[in-house]
């Protein structure tokens, strides 16, 4: 396989599906946006700032220029955040064919717009072919060749086979989907379910509160997803049962990490400075409040995420209210 990539974005997952890449002997340039930043991954061969102590294989190419980057590449391969897809879109949307394969891992719902990264792609390139690459998979494990599986959906199957042959590795199995619309919401609404996770445990509480958080908050983006013409058995995939469970529980996830501070007493802007990185979930969770209130769907966990986030409410308060909720049946969304 001779398949070059260019890969848009050098945070951890950019840097760590570049190494997993160039591992199968595949051409790869990794743009970073920081010239000082290649210079120095370039001599060391180390991206220290998200990858710490992790080699670059020689076959990834470092670069500060984007359009040398996506120029004659079988596969653009965005990792920016999900707030900058659209600016980075415009860059390099002169300079892409129509032959060329976007492959998509960013993993949030752009505000106001309410677009999934599949519709700023379409609304920016039209006709092109897309792909979204999205499950379980901490940067840092992948980087290091332990098992991870994903799944890539897309709305060509031929798309969706090619992207999962070119990602197949060892270590990296992928599975293929069509269900783009609910592949794209479970990796992003799964972020916000993530901080109240972590706000769970900043507040010392236990297992039990964990379990029933995860548990009914895939419920709730299961409920959202269906509305939004999603497949619902997706959401007990990789990219939603599969992500959440990951996201929720690790201390790799920046998500869970902020939730933490958050529920020990920091504000949003002090925990996400804490962190050091992006924390996805924080914009999602204004998304996700918009699209609960545009589709009419219950998303109790979310909303009240959402207020603790942008409208300073206690978290024991929400917690609170979550709580004493009016009774319900489980299984009131299913429909047999």
């Amino acid at each position: 396989m001779n398949t070059s990539i260019g890969v848009i974005g050098g945070g951890s997952w950019g840097t760590a599906l570049s190494i997993l890449l160039a591992n199968k002997g595949l051409n790869v340039d990794l743009w970073i946006r920081n010239n000082e930043q290649v210079k120095i991954i370039n001599n060391t061969r180390l991206n220290n700032k998200y990858l710490p102590d992790v080699h670059l294989p020689e076959g990834i190419n470092v670069t500060n220029d984007i359009i040398k980057a996506v120029y004659e590449k079988d596969i653009v391969l965005l990792a920016v955040p999900s707030h900058a897809v659209r600016e980075t879109v415009k860059k390099i949307k002169t300079n892409i064919r129509k032959d060329q394969v976007i492959v998509n891992v960013a993993k949030g719902i752009e505000n106001d717009s309410l677009m999934r990264i599949s519709e700023i792609v379409n609304e920016e390139l039209t006709d092109y072919k897309y792909a979204i690459l999205s499950g379980p998979s901490h940067a840092e494990e992948v980087a290091k060749n332990m098992p991870t599986a994903v799944v890539a959906a897309s709305n060509d199957k031929q798309v969706t086979e090619y992207v999962q042959e070119t990602f197949m590795a060892p270590t990296f199995r992928v599975y293929s989907s069509s269900d783009v619309i609910g592949v794209e919401l479970g990796g992003s609404i799964k972020n916000v379910v993530a901080l109240g996770a972590g706000i769970s445990d900043g507040l010392g509480y236990g297992d039990n509160t964990k379990a029933a958080l995860m548990n009914r908050g895939i419920a709730e983006i299961t409920r959202l997803g269906v509305k939004m013409g999603a497949n619902r058995y997706t959401f007990t995939g990789l990219s939603g049962i599969g992500d959440l469970i990951v996201t929720c529980t690790s201390m790799h996830s920046r998500n869970r990490r902020a939730g933490i501070k958050i529920g020990e007493g920091m504000n949003l802007d002090e925990a996400v400075e804490s962190i050091g990185m992006v924390v996805e979930g924080v914009k999602t969770a204004k998304s996700a409040h918009q699209l609960s209130e545009k589709y009419n769907v219950e998303l109790p966990i979310s909303d009240a995420i959402y207020k603790v986030l942008y409208e300073g409410k206690n978290v024991k308060n929400a917690v609170d209210e979550l709580m004493l909720r009016d009774k319900k049946n489980e299984l009131e969304d299913y429909k047999w």
